[in-house]
Order: C-alpha cells, then sequence, then structure tokens
C-alpha cells in the first residue's frame, strides 16, 4: 500500500544535512513496515533490529558510545557489514534499549555518513520520561494512520485521488455520490494499515471490526505494560470516554463525564500519556485568531480526539450499519466522526499544530489552523445544512480573514469562505 509520506523519506535520505530520522506514532500505524518497505526500494542492505525481541540489542549502548564498536556488533547480529549510503540501519522499539535513543547523537556527530532510521511505539513516553534525548541531533516525522487519499489508492480509485489533488470540481461532481460511499467505508474502516488491507481483500466486515478491536486491546495492554500502575485505570476511563465527550454539542473535554466530581489534578497525568502515545489528539482553544496562535492558548480549555476514525467507531460500538447505510455516519454522534476525520486529514497532511475558538456560549469554529503566517478558521458541517452563524461571526471581527468550510456540498467559493466537499479536506 502506498503511504505519502514515502516523499519525505525520499527527501531525507538525500539530504545533505541528513541526521538519524525518528518515526513517531501509535502502534500498528505502519511504521515498521514503511522502514523495512523503504530500506528494501532504496538501499543495497537493510539491518533491522528489534530492540524489544533482540537479546543482544540491550549490550549495543550499555558500555559507551562508541561508533564503530557499535557498527561492529550490528555486523555480528545482522551478519551484514555497513556500508555508507548504501545499507540502511532500522532500530525499531528502540525506547526499550537503555541509552539508544541518547546514542543517535553520537552517529550524526561522528557518522554522519550511515543511514539511520529509529521507531518505537511509545518513543513519545520515553522523550518525556527523563530519558537523554539528543536534541537537534536528529531528524523526525509522525506517521499517522492512512488518510483518505491513501484508502481511496489502496481502494483501486488512485485516478480519483488524482482528480482531488489537482481539484478537477467539475470531474469530481460526476462522481460525488461514490466518493460520499467511499467516505462511509473510511468513517467505518479506518485508516489503520492492517485493518485496510484486510477490508481491501477480504470485503469482511465483521473481520474489519475484529481487527480493530485487537488494535484497542493491543493498546489496554501496553497501558498495563507501561504506564504506572496508579495510573492504568484513569488512562482507560479518559480513552472509554472519547466517543461520549466527541457526542457533546460542545466537545470541550469535561472530566466530570469520567466520573462526579473529577478533576483535571487526578486525570491530567493519564492524558499526557495517551497523547505521548500518539493515541489522543489535543486541540485546544484560543482566545483570538491572531498569528502566532500560540500566543493565545487557553491551556484550561481543549477537546480530545481519538487517533483513527475506525479504532473510534470501534471504540464506540457503532454498527456497520449505522455507518455505511444512509448518512448516519455523517450526521450520527452530533457530528463527531466528521470532525474527527478532518482532523485526522488535517494532521496527515503536515498541519502541525490545531486549535479552535469558542466565545463562551455565543459561538465555535471547530478548527483553527496557520498556513504560512495566516490565520485560517475551519467549520466542518456533516450535512448539506452549511448555516455558519459562529464562522461568520469570527470572520467579521477579523476583517481580511478568509475561512473554510468542509460539508456535503460541492466546492463554491465565495468572498468570505470557500466550501470544499468533505472527501477532498
Amino acid at each position: 500500500m502506498k503511504r505519502l509520506i514515502w516523499n519525505q523519506l525520499l527527501e531525507w535520505k538525500e539530504s545533505d544535512y541528513r541526521k538519524p530520522l525518528i518515526i513517531k506514532g501509535a502502534r500498528q500505524v505502519g511504521k515498521t513496515w514503511l522502514m523495512r518497505e523503504f530500506g528494501k526500494s532504496q538501499y543495497d542492505d537493510v539491518i533491522y533490529l528489534n530492540c524489544d525481541d533482540e537479546p543482544q540489542a540491550a549490550s549495543l549502548f550499555a558500555n559507551d558510545y562508541d561508533i564503530d564498536r557499535i557498527l561492529l556488533q550490528l555486523q555480528a547480529i545482522s551478519h551484514i557489514k555497513p556500508k555508507p549510503g548504501k545499507t540502511l540501519i532500522i532500530l525499531d522499539e528502540i525506547q526499550n534499549v537503555p541509552r539508544g535513543l541518547a546514542s543517535l547523537k553520537y552517529f550524526t556527530e561522528k557518522a554522519p555518513e550511515y543511514h539511520v532510521m529509529v521507531a518505537g511505539s511509545l518513543l513519545g513516553i520515553a522523550m518525556h520520561e527523563g530519558t537523554s534525548f539528543p536534541v537537534g541531533k536528529v531528524d523526525m516525522i509522525t506517521l499517522y494512520p492512512m488518510n483518505f487519499r491513501e484508502f481511496l489508492m489502496a481502494t483501486g480509485h488512485e485516478d480519483w485521488a488524482e482528480l482531488i489533488d489537482k481539484q478537477q470540481w467539475n470531474v469530481l461532481s460526476s462522481i460525488e455520490h461514490k466518493l460520499q460511499d467511499l467516505l462511509r467505508q473510511y468513517y467505518f474502516v479506518g485508516g489503520m494499515p492492517e485493518v485496510v488491507e484486510c477490508f481491501v481483500e477480504k470485503k469482511d466486515l465483521a473481520l474489519v471490526r475484529r481487527l480493530q478491536l485487537n488494535i484497542l486491546d493491543a493498546y489496554k495492554n501496553d497501558f498495563s505494560k507501561h504506564a504506572p500502575r496508579e495510573q492504568v485505570p484513569r488512562i482507560n476511563m479518559v480513552m472509554k470516554s472519547i466517543p461520549s465527550q466527541l457526542a457533546k454539542d460542545n466537545k470541550k473535554f469535561i472530566y466530570g463525564v469520567l466520573k462526579p466530581g473529577a478533576r483535571a489534578r487526578e486525570y491530567e497525568i493519564a492524558i499526557q500519556w495517551l497523547i505521548d502515545c500518539c493515541i489522543l489528539y489535543k486541540v485546544s482553544c484560543v482566545n483570538d485568531i491572531i498569528s502566532p496562535l500560540s500566543f493565545y492558548e487557553n491551556l484550561s480549555a481543549f477537546k480530545l480526539y481519538f487517533l483513527d476514525c475506525g479504532l473510534l467507531a470501534a471504540l464506540a460500538g457503532a454498527e456497520s450499519g449505522q455507518m455505511l447505510v444512509g448518512d448516519n455516519a455523517f450526521k450520527g454522534f452530533k457530528g463527531a466522526f466528521t470532525e474527527q476525520y478532518v482532523l485526522q486529514q488535517l494532521l496527515s497532511h503536515g498541519v502541525s499544530s490545531v486549535y479552535y475558538w469558542t466565545s463562551g456560549a455565543v459561538a465555535e469554529v471547530d478548527f483553527i489552523i496557520e498556513k504560512k503566517g495566516k490565520v485560517e478558521p475551519i467549520e466542518v458541517k456533516a450535512e448539506v445544512n452549511v448555516k455558519a452563524k459562529s464562522l461568520k461571526l469570527l470572520i467579521d471581527k477579523h476583517p481580511g480573514t478568509k475561512g473554510v468550510r468542509y460539508s456535503m456540498l460541492p466546492y463554491k467559493d465565495q468572498k468570505w469562505v470557500t466550501n470544499y466537499p468533505l472527501y477532498s479536506v
């Protein structure tokens, strides 16, 4: 299956300023497959070492950071002699090796001619638990679940993905109902590569759901193994609450939904743990839409979204009949799946920071982003009813700002807002 991040890996490989590459991302988003496939395609040899199940991995960095010794040990383990520029060295689950992350600094300083990639499903946790991190000595990329473009390509509709990329609205309008059907499928299946592959090959919705539930169980097992023991119940409660949090009219995260009288100080570590694992995305509120948005972030008000719309459907227990027939997927749960979908697409296409704006109980705009120093408010509509009082209010308060609306309507450019069909995010 094609991943759009491939071009970023090619740029990394050819860069004169290349450093060891860290690929972040949640468990089972395809990090290992991507690294190995890239290695097979672009290098003569690949040295692959899973630091979680290779007994000798623990000794690699135990005593010192002598790169010559480390390279010899990698050769002894893999039976492949690493060659500069010709061999890709992959250290998977590197957070399980003491001082593994810190060693990347020495690859940058003493052996920059070697190409090194590392990954780990709990890398974010390791980076926030006092592990020595080589700040400024590594390159970093985050791998997200497959977005809708990648889903289209996986299901044999690469030509339609190209039409969307080229914004061929006249042609797209003739197939919009088919694209909407595919979008319903994406809401149910999501973008976890194993699940997408199963859907494409088997078309078995029950098997798709079983795989999604297996992934959720794997996450829970990670909590039990790696999270602080006292935080495990809270982590599970936060994750379980996400569907009900997103089904509210006001999707701001409310601690009281977890249990009556719950307070932020009880759950902030659990929430951060899930964010560091890339299982939850945090979208903070901004008090104003002036660049840079981070200056106006309200740290006490935020929304939490799930890693993947398909996993969200499994977590919520949404049946295939609800998701694939009619407009239930778009309208249901008060548009929760549609907001979740739009956020996933934004992140997977490289939008680094996403916020939302609210004016008390008067108005709320779903997402606020920055593009080349300009602020762009985004309204998400799950239906063809696109009255956007909140967005219009915000635009009127900030002359010169133009909004974006994603809805079930076709493309239309108005003076103050441009409407894009949901399938084209």
